[in-house]
C-alpha cells in the first residue's frame, strides 16, 4: 500500500465521519429552526385573534349593545369577530386556521372535533396548563397547533350563556335554546386553537440541508484534489526520485545529479542528507578502486 493510498484512505475516513456528524447536527438544527418558525407564525396569529377579541369588547360592543334587544348582532361577540377576521386571512393562506373550539357552543361551527375536545378537557383537568403546543396530521399534511383555554372570567358573558331565559330574545331567534347554555363563571368551556402548516418550513429546511451537504461534499472534493496534488508534487515525487536514485547508486551508478537542497522543509533536509551519503559512498568506492 503506497503512501498516497494510505493518505487518501485516512482522509476519506475522516471526511465520512465528519460528514455524518455534520449532517446529523445540521439536520436536527434546521428541523428545530423550522419548527420554531412555525411556532412564531402560530403565536402571531393567536395574538392577532386576541387583539380582535379585545378590540371588539372595548370598541365595538359598547356601541351596539343597546340594539341587542331588537336585533342580535354577532359582530358584538368577540369569538365571532376573531373567527371572521382570521377567515379573511384564510382566503390567501388556506392552510392556516383559527377556531374557538367549544364543547357546548352557541354557534355550531365552533363545536369541538374529537382531537379538539381532548385539548379542551386537558385544560379543564389541569388548571396549571395554559398552553398546548403539538403536531398532528391533517388533510393538508403535517401541521402544528397552539391552543389556549377559553375561560369565563367575565360575568357579562353569562348573560348569553347561563340560561335561555337570561339570553337576548334576538339571539334565541337565530341560534335557538338548545346550545350554548349552562356555562359557569371561571369554567373552561373551550380553547382557542391556531393551526399552522409545517410543510413549507420543513421543505425549506430539507432544501437548506441538501444544499449544505452538497456544498460540504464539493469542498471536500476540492480539498481532496488540492491535497493530492500537493502530496504528489511535494512528497511523493521527490521521494520517488530519491528511491530511483538510490537503486542506481546501489549498483555503482553515480551519474545521477544531486537533489536540490533549497528550502527548509523535511524533504529538503532529507535530500541534503541523501546527497552527503551519496558523496561519501562515491568517495569510498573510489578509495576501494584505487587500492
Amino acid at each position: 500500500m503506497g503512501l498516497r493510498l494510505k493518505f487518501n484512505l485516512v482522509l476519506i475516513v475522516v471526511f465520512l465521519a465528519g460528514f455524518a456528524a455534520a449532517g446529523l447536527v445540521s439536520r436536527q438544527l434546521l428541523q428545530e429552526n423550522a419548527r420554531e418558525e412555525v411556532i412564531r407564525d402560530a403565536r402571531l396569529m393567536m395574538e392577532a385573534a386576541i387583539s380582535v377579541r379585545t378590540y371588539t369588547v372595548e370598541q365595538v360592543r359598547p356601541h351596539l349593545i343597546q340594539m341587542m334587544d331588537e336585533v342580535f348582532l354577532p359582530q358584538t361577540v368577540p369569538a365571532f369577530a376573531a373567527t371572521e377576521a382570521t377567515n379573511h386571512l384564510r382566503k390567501k393562506y388556506k392552510e392556516y386556521s383559527y377556531k374557538e373550539a367549544t364543547l357546548n357552543p352557541t354557534n355550531p361551527r365552533n363545536r369541538t372535533l374529537d382531537w379538539e375536545a381532548d385539548v379542551v378537557n386537558r385544560f379543564r383537568n389541569y388548571a396549571d396548563v395554559k398552553e398546548v403546543v403539538a403536531e398532528r396530521a391533517s388533510s393538508t399534511g403535517r401541521s402544528l397547533f397552539i391552543a389556549h383555554p377559553i375561560q369565563i372570567s367575565n360575568p357579562a358573558c353569562l348573560q348569553c350563556h347561563s340560561t335561555p331565559a337570561a339570553a337576548p330574545p334576538s339571539m334565541l331567534k337565530i341560534y335557538g335554546e338548545a346550545n350554548g347554555f349552562g356555562w359557569k363563571h371561571n369554567e373552561i368551556v373551550g380553547a382557542q386553537v391556531v393551526t399552522v402548516p409545517m410543510e413549507v418550513p420543513l421543505r425549506n429546511a430539507d432544501r437548506a440541508f441538501t444544499t449544505f451537504m452538497a456544498s460540504l461534499a464539493a469542498v471536500f472534493v476540492a480539498v481532496f484534489i488540492v491535497l493530492n496534488i500537493m502530496l504528489s508534487w511535494l512528497i511523493v515525487r521527490p521521494i520517488r526520485k530519491m528511491s530511483e536514485s538510490a537503486d542506481k547508486i546501489s549498483t555503482g551508478e553515480f551519474g545521477e545529479p544531486e537533489f536540490n537542497e533549497k528550502g527548509g522543509d523535511e524533504v529538503a533536509v532529507l535530500g541534503s542528507s541523501f546527497n552527503r551519503m551519496r558523496r561519501s559512498l562515491e568517495k569510498a568506492m573510489q578509495m576501494i578502486g584505487d587500492q
